[in-house]
């Protein structure tokens, strides 16, 4: 062990490799890139068909903005969300991208105020008080109202305020 230092190869001069070219640089040892193979017919068929997909897309997003976004939100409202369904009951009170649908509009208000959400609570009492179908039971829409009220909807404290103190909201 009294030589620790870095080990060294040795290759001897005399045998110089075949296919050396001193003429070239780094003497000819580059490897020349392989020539690609085209695509097969199937990956050129995928791509065009992908193509056509997102222009087709693109034209249908862009022309039918209202039916593909009431498509997305019912996807969202069947889904659980409370603010779809909220989206999708104000989409058939008013008739916005859809035919206007009053039943359909007290449902999604339903689900949505079930599940807490203090604009639904207030449009499906509301539309209790006006005599729309909603399947609320007496006293219910006041209930309702309170809930809204106290998550900050100002509509709801004007009519806790003008028609339930004066025993509106107990049918």
């Amino acid at each position: 062990m009294a030589d620790a230092g870095l080990r060294q190869r040795l290759i001897p001069d005399s045998e110089a490799p075949s296919d050396w070219d001193s003429d070239l640089p780094y003497g000819g040892k580059v490897y020349l890139a392989r020539k690609k193979k085209p695509d097969p017919t199937y990956v050129k068929v995928i791509e065009a068909v992908v193509l056509i997909s997102t222009l087709s897309f693109a034209l249908y997003a862009y022309y039918y903005f209202d039916h593909l976004h009431f498509n997305v939100t019912y996807a969202y409202a069947w889904l659980g969300y409370p603010s779809a369904n909220h989206q999708i009951g104000q989409r058939y009170l008013h008739g916005k991208g859809v035919e206007k649908h009053i039943g359909k509009a007290m449902e999604h208000f339903k689900k949505a105020a079930d599940q807490g959400h203090p604009h639904a609570s207030y449009n499906l009492a509301i539309g209790h008080l006006k005599g729309y179908k909603s399947g609320l039971k007496p006293g219910e829409a006041h209930v309702l109202i309170q809930h809204a009220a106290s998550k900050g909807v100002k509509e709801a404290h004007q009519v806790l305020n003008e028609v339930c103190s004066r025993g509106g909201c107990k049918n």
